[in-house]
């Protein structure tokens, strides 16, 4: 265990930041580069504002705003509202007979959170279940890595309820918890391997909790950490564009990343981490979250031309490019595959998607929820080939020109494309004395600490693993072993791991987290929540075919899951429920 330290000044990039930080300290910097920052408490009044001048700046009562919100029995328990201040807006929140004002959109997508759920004081995004805490506007659950800001509550001439905001805090709807920079070089490294969403929580929990010690993410990407989530559903988009933190965030917090650093083995006695290229790190704490790579197929052909996985923004953008006026072939009705061809069905000349089962997501979302979304591709000129499996491909001067289907059909194709799962990148790992199953993936306790390979139990006190590759107790299932592979689940995991690096034994955390996923496809949105694996019934509220419905998902009569699509709040107050751990049965639905 780390030893925890006093919070201490921190940069920001630019005096024109999107973002503003909130601490418990009171500090001043100055740089050449960055503008002065006053960090103090973290009421409204006291709310940092960035300066444009250097020499920084206090908080002037010109730069405060003020504006009625409501009469102080207006509002019941449980109610939000988005109110006007100045040129801006805030959510006004009424929990357990308190008033509470915080940003009005998540910091993820920009969501109305006024749309969302409050259960618990939280409020959680009605788009992709991000949650916020109702008084400080600290971000609880992801997707998204910024907290909303906070403004004060006033009541005036006795039942008036009035906002009292900073300007500044009301130009943005992103703020950021308060982190430490490097202090000592010769302290405690922590070393994490992979470049992924895990990794950056991680690293910028352990800032928040004091860590003042190394950091370095070791990523086998060429670009920053990104949004992976973005590649499927806009292809051409460009790395920069889709980043999660721009180079000068890690700089002003001294987190290290290193690109096009794979990583090929680890010493689990020595504590040094080697990579291909024959450099070393040693780590006091090592996380790893190397994802996993594309599954790819083993038959003839397949080392043809444009034949791709989608991966990285490379693979993205060589796929947009390639598909332009081409007959396109997508192998597996994945929900990657899926997007895909919603993102590409403009620009081909034609789009031919294969796929095993009978229906496009039927062993997640069920035969009806599966047809209509296929429905909905096929109205765009989108075709399918169901039962039915690649097992060739066949070119002309090097490149693919057919796939060639287990029925004898011939596809013709200018382009392939494979959505037919992931493989976790833990090949080496393997002597490592981690417990690794016979799929790869990466077995942990309740905090993230990797299981040894002995199978007893026993932990490795100073490695965890995070993201798509780990197996991890699950809450909603009594905290038996699940693989969950959402982009929401890999932030948790990283936060919660890097928490653990240096809290005491008696503050460990656990996950505990709904899992939450998404996708979008033709400007329709399906929002998935809770663990649905096993389920042996679907009761559907709604109209599937008008595209407005709850599907929920039940194991005997609990209820598992829900899927919804344009039914909104309702995923987002199912995920409250059932984080809040109250059973849900068919008879409630």
């Amino acid at each position: 265990m780390f030893c925890k330290s006093l919070f201490v000044s921190v940069r920001l990039f630019t005096s024109n930041s999107k973002y503003l930080l909130n601490s418990f300290a009171v500090s001043r910097v100055t740089t050449a580069r960055y503008p002065a920052v006053l960090v103090s408490n973290h009421s409204c009044a006291r709310t940092i504002c960035l300066s444009s001048k250097m020499g920084g700046n206090t908080t002037s009562k010109d730069e405060i705003v003020e504006a009625y919100a409501c009469k102080v029995g207006e509002m019941k328990d449980g109610e939000m509202r988005e109110v006007s201040v100045g040129d801006g807006k805030a959510l006004l929140v009424r929990h357990q007979g308190e008033y509470s004002a915080i940003g009005h959109k998540c910091t993820h997508y920009g969501a109305p959170l006024v749309k969302g759920a409050l259960r618990d004081g939280r409020v959680r995004c009605p788009w992709h279940g991000a949650c916020f805490n109702a008084k400080t506007g600290d971000i609880e659950d992801f997707p998204g890595l910024d907290c909303v800001p906070k403004h004060d509550i006033v009541i005036q001439d006795g039942d008036k309820v009035v906002i009292r905001a900073c300007k500044s805090a009301l130009e943005t709807h992103k703020r950021y918890k308060p982190m430490v920079q490097t202090q000592n070089e010769d302290g405690p490294h922590v070393v994490i391997v992979g470049g992924g969403p895990a990794s950056v929580t991680c690293a910028e929990t352990l800032r928040q909790k004091s860590f003042m010690g190394k950091i370095t993410i070791l990523s086998a990407d060429p670009y920053l950490p990104y949004d992976r989530t973005k590649l499927s559903k806009a292809m051409d988009i460009k790395p920069e564009a889709i980043f999660l933190r721009p180079q000068e965030f890690y700089d002003a917090v001294n987190i290290k990343i290193i690109n096009n650093k794979r990583v090929n083995g680890v010493n689990a006695e020595t504590q040094v981490v080697t990579c291909e290229d024959g450099d070393t790190f040693k780590y006091d704490k090592l996380m790893v979250a190397t994802g996993g790579r594309p599954r790819t197929l083993p038959i003839p052909g397949w080392d043809l031309k444009n034949v791709y996985v989608l991966r990285t923004p490379n693979d993205a953008n060589a796929i947009a490019e390639v598909a332009k006026g081409r007959k396109v072939v997508i192998c597996g009705a994945s929900f990657i595959g899926m997007e895909v061809a919603a993102s590409l069905v403009s620009k081909a000349e034609s789009i031919s998607v294969c796929e095993f089962f009978s229906v496009p997501f039927e062993r997640v979302l069920g035969k009806e929820v599966g047809l209509f979304l296929q429905k909905m591709h096929e109205a765009k000129g989108v075709k399918f080939y169901m039962n039915a499996s690649m097992v060739e491909l066949k070119g002309e001067n090097g490149a693919v020109v057919k796939a060639i289907l287990k029925d004898g059909s011939e596809l013709e194709a200018d382009l392939v494309i494979a959505g037919v799962g992931m493989i976790p990148a833990t090949e080496f790992l393997k002597d490592t004395g981690i417990q690794i199953s016979s799929h790869g993936f990466v077995g942990v306790d309740r905090h993230m600490r990797a299981l040894k390979s002995s199978g007893d139990g026993e932990i490795f006190e100073n490695i965890y693993a995070a993201g798509d590759i780990a197996m991890f107790p699950q809450m909603l299932r009594d905290w038996q072993p699940s693989n969950i592979q959402h982009w929401q689940m890999a932030h948790y995991h990283g936060r919660v791991a890097g928490t653990n690096m240096v809290v005491p034994n008696d503050d460990l955390q656990s996950v505990e987290s709904v899992p939450f996923f998404w996708t979008q496809q033709y400007g329709k949105s399906l929002r998935y929540t809770g663990y649905g694996v096993g389920y042996d019934d679907i009761v559907i509220k709604g109209e599937v075919s008008d595209g407005k419905f709850c599907a929920y998902y039940t194991c005997k009569d609990q209820i598992v899951a829900i899927a919804t699509m344009n039914s909104d709040p309702v995923a987002a107050d199912f995920a409250q429920r059932m984080l809040s751990g109250k059973a849900l049965t068919k008879s409630s639905i």
